[in-house]
């Protein structure tokens, strides 16, 4: 399923939640990731940011999108690169 994260963590935690955005997903702006994952690469990604981060200060979105339906992207501004594929 397609699937869009935007993270808002403490300075200390940021570059840990990064690495691990960036082990699943594309980075397309400085906390904002997409890309395609399996039920079973979200499930695993979850926990790994659940782990991360302190749920008390920390906010993690997830957009997800069933399989069959399509995001549409729009760049207002300067454009940023489409993202590849990862795998």
């Amino acid at each position: 399923m397609y699937t869009i994260v935007v993270y808002d963590t403490a300075a200390e935690r940021n570059p840990a939640i990064l690495r691990t955005c960036r082990q699943y997903l594309h980075h397309v702006q400085r906390s904002v990731f997409e890309g395609e994952l399996s039920p079973a690469q979200l499930k695993r990604f979850r926990a790994a940011v659940e782990a991360g981060i302190d749920r008390s200060y920390d906010s993690v979105l997830v957009y997800t999108f069933p399989p069959g339906t399509t995001a549409v992207r729009q760049d207002w501004g300067v454009p940023q690169n489409a993202p590849d594929t990862i795998l």
